[in-house]
């Protein structure tokens, strides 16, 4: 039984009331209600996010942005390191990912940070993976050029590049995916369950655009007989939730944090009561792209399993994803009024130059993990629970998000876009929430929402679009579908 979209707008109307923080921003326009639309150039808001890749990973050799510090020859200069020794980058020979390695996991990204030097990379390879190999020692070093992600390239050539669009914390991608969803991750810290049974005390965008009457959607690739209806004639949301976590938390089972997650929406997972209906499979997004009715926010997820860009997949799987997504958008009928961004969760452990500046802190809620188990439960965790996951049980590590997590590629597409721009206003994942609340009215949710950039400084609205026909890209590596 599906709940109606009057039942989800009483729901959310009901339970997530807002953030009545007195640091919160209100609404950009006090004397307009929630909901007016202030930004009608723009109708359709979509969101692209990938998986773990940083910056200088993919677009530190373009010549375009902030990348990586080159010599006389231009190749990319060695990075001294924490223990005081070089290391070298050096350019990938393929398009597939070492196996095991690098971890973006929240105390390896701490240790890869090294007080603001950038210089712990290897030593959180080291130090954090068991029994690391040479090559998972030299992983987090390797970089990928133009000629492995042609596509990727010229859009970051062709449309506003942000080459100061960091993650939203220093951790993997569940807290910087929930950060996206609400400002906030809600005191999570790693990719493991046992954290996520609570609910920011404003609620999600989703809820925020649900009680205010406008529509979205998360586009994903989980099969239908996977998503669950919350009163379905099989079972309860409830009993999903529970053999869920069951099922992550069986050590033989675990296997990658990533590929358990089945859609964005889905990190609050008390949240879900109100987005059974919202929530539809690539195919809808392709046929809605098409037909120029893509909701006023779209989420499209990847396939997390198989072509998320998430180590160790080939990475040319996700730019020809990726591609088909955005040109599906470009040559739709709604292009003329939509902005995409195409952006990652969080660096994926592989190196970027730039430190990560401080950040306001979302809330009052400190960040939690099983780094606060008696001693004990953490060996017996060690032994139990391998590389990405190892790597979050520690008891010596800073749990707060007063600072942003490492760049990732961003780019902004729209007909608006100002051509070939280089945008470097500071932005993290809340800036997406910043551009929403902007447009529609509304009020932020957490103090980092109202404190964020939003990314529509790369836009010229006051011109005629620049691309009002979309250009043509050179095609990903593996062609297009």
């Amino acid at each position: 039984m599906a709940i109606s979209r009057s039942a989800e707008a009483w729901l959310v109307r009901r339970f997530y009331r807002g953030s009545d923080d007195m640091f919160a921003r209100q609404r950009p326009d006090p004397s307009q209600p929630p909901g007016t639309d202030r930004l009608p150039q723009i109708k359709h808001i979509v969101l692209l996010m990938m998986e773990n890749h940083s910056f200088d990973n993919y677009l530190g050799t373009l010549g375009h942005g902030r990348g990586l510090p080159v010599d006389d020859t231009g190749s990319p200069l060695p990075v001294r390191q924490c223990d005081g020794t070089m290391a070298k980058l050096v350019r990938a020979d393929s398009t597939r990912q070492v196996e095991g390695a690098p971890t973006p996991a929240w105390l390896s990204s701490h240790v890869q940070y090294a007080d603001g030097t950038n210089g712990g990379f290897q030593k959180a390879v080291r130090d954090l993976v068991p029994d690391a190999t040479d090559e998972q020692i030299a992983a987090p070093m390797r970089y990928w050029t133009e000629e492995h992600l042609p596509f990727y390239a010229a859009l970051a050539r062709t449309f506003p590049l942000a080459d100061h669009w960091f993650s939203s914390c220093l951790g993997p991608t569940f807290p910087n995916r929930r950060f996206l969803l609400a400002g906030t991750a809600d005191g999570l810290v790693d990719d493991l369950p046992f954290g996520m049974v609570g609910y920011p005390k404003a609620g999600t965008i989703l809820d925020l655009l649900t009680r205010n009457g406008i529509d979205w959607a998360n586009y994903h690739a989980v099969a239908k007989r996977r998503v669950v209806r919350p009163f379905g004639r099989r079972t309860l949301t409830a009993a999903r939730r529970v053999t869920g976590v069951l099922d992550r938390a069986v050590p033989a089972r675990l296997g990658s944090p990533v590929r358990r997650l089945s859609f964005t929406a889905d990190l609050y997972p008390l949240g879900m009561f109100t987005a059974w209906g919202h929530l539809h499979g690539h195919d809808r997004f392709f046929a809605d792209a098409r037909r120029g009715t893509l909701p006023p926010v779209s989420i499209v997820d990847p396939d997390f399993r198989d072509f998320s860009e998430e180590p160790p997949q080939d990475i040319a799987r996700g730019e020809q994803f990726a591609a088909q997504v955005i040109d599906a958008v470009m040559r739709g009928p709604a292009w003329r009024d939509t902005l995409l961004i195409w952006f990652y969760d969080e660096h994926g452990g592989y190196y970027d130059s730039v430190v990560p500046p401080p950040a306001v802190e979302p809330d009052d809620k400190p960040g939690k993990s099983l780094a606060g188990l008696p001693a004990p439960a953490r060996a017996l965790l060690r032994k139990v629970v391998k590389t990405k996951m190892h790597a979050t049980v520690d008891a010596n590590t800073d749990m707060r998000y007063d600072r942003l997590g490492f760049r990732v590629p961003a780019v902004i597409v729209s007909p608006y876009a100002r051509p070939g721009a280089v945008v470097s206003d500071v932005f993290d994942h809340t800036s997406v929430l910043r551009l929403i609340e902007d447009k529609w009215n509304l009020p932020s949710l957490t103090r980092r929402d109202a404190a964020a950039n939003s990314p529509i400084s790369a836009l010229d609205l006051d011109a005629a679009p620049a691309f009002a026909n979309p250009p043509d890209l050179p095609p990903p590596l593996l062609g297009l579908p």
